[in-house]
């Protein structure tokens, strides 16, 4: 049994890297320096990305867990959960909605950069406020690094292939793009098969729903505080519900010694985010087939042509 429980676990982590960089690595085919430089520019935008990702995120996942009265584990998880913005699913969650790719994925890497260094301080002052543990310290610099390698490199490297050889970058992108579907659905199911009773388990604590919650609100946020047209408010609401898994797996290691209720608790909420996320994603997509998310890398070949 612990052989399988491994080896699911490797299957889990191979596939959930694999789905990252295949993701961002996708997004960086269809973005260009001038439209991401247009994405920064825009400061309104910005400063309401970031009020929604880091004031009203962890208020929403703290308010939620408090009117849900959690137990200790799952309180603990949702507010790690909600400390850490910046998933690169949210990147895939945008894709599924047929959003603005360049405005995602260049504000879920900015969002990434910035939690990697206010995690540490948000969720020590909110499980301590809470009275449900002692302050700790997290490996800020190994969180960055971690950043780097899953997200911003694929994401640098795509829009170097963008930007030089466009051609190459319209015919990649569909095959790169299935690759980060089918690891999505692969760490769909092992995580649901490694879960699966604490999942059970978790419906009388209510954290189940309370997740769900927390995702729907956020998307709601990100959606109605943004500002411009229909893509980039897609593209805003569906980077805001995702949690960065690897600073709050490693905040789980460090600070609560892997306790298999919290670690357990964490894998089933973060399954919640996958199922919910890709769900109102499909639904914002839907009957857009020919959406705008497709749309500049085919007009750059074109004008490159």
């Amino acid at each position: 049994m612990e052989t399988v429980q491994a080896l699911m676990g490797g299957l889990f982590n191979a596939s959930l890297v694999i789905m990252i960089m295949a993701t961002m690595f996708a997004a960086g085919l269809a973005t260009t320096t001038k439209a991401l430089g247009s994405v920064f520019k825009n400061v309104v935008l910005l400063i309401l990305v970031l009020i929604t990702a880091f004031v009203l995120r962890p208020l929403v996942g703290w308010g939620l867990s408090a009117i849900f009265s959690l137990s200790a584990a799952s309180y603990i998880v949702m507010l790690l959960l909600a400390a850490v913005p910046g998933a690169p699913l949210g990147v895939k969650f945008a894709m599924s909605a047929k959003a603005d790719l360049t405005t995602s994925a260049g504000l879920q890497v900015l969002l990434a950069i910035i939690g990697s260094f206010t995690f540490a301080p948000m969720a020590n002052f909110m499980i301590g406020a809470a009275g449900l543990g002692d302050n700790f310290a997290l490996p800020v610099a190994d969180l960055i690094i971690a950043v780097a390698v899953l997200q911003i490199v694929p994401f640098v490297v795509g829009m170097a292939v963008r930007h030089w050889t466009p051609k190459n970058a319209m015919e990649w992108r569909p095959t790169v793009q299935q690759v980060a579907n089918i690891t999505l659905l692969i760490v769909i199911v092992l995580a649901l098969l490694g879960s699966f009773r604490i999942i059970l388990d978790l419906l009388g604590d209510r954290a189940i729903l309370a997740q769900a919650l927390f995702v729907i609100i956020m998307i709601a946020l990100g959606y109605f505080i943004s500002r411009g047209g229909s893509p980039v408010r897609k593209a805003t609401a569906m980077i805001e519900p995702g949690s960065n898994a690897g600073p709050v797996f490693a905040a789980i290691a460090i600070a609560f010694d892997n306790d298999p209720a919290i670690l357990g608790v964490a894998v089933a909420l973060i399954f919640v985010q996958i199922v919910v996320g890709t769900v109102v994603g499909s639904w914002f997509g839907k009957g857009d087939d020919e959406g705008e998310e497709g749309a500049p890398v085919e007009e750059a070949a074109a004008a490159a042509a």
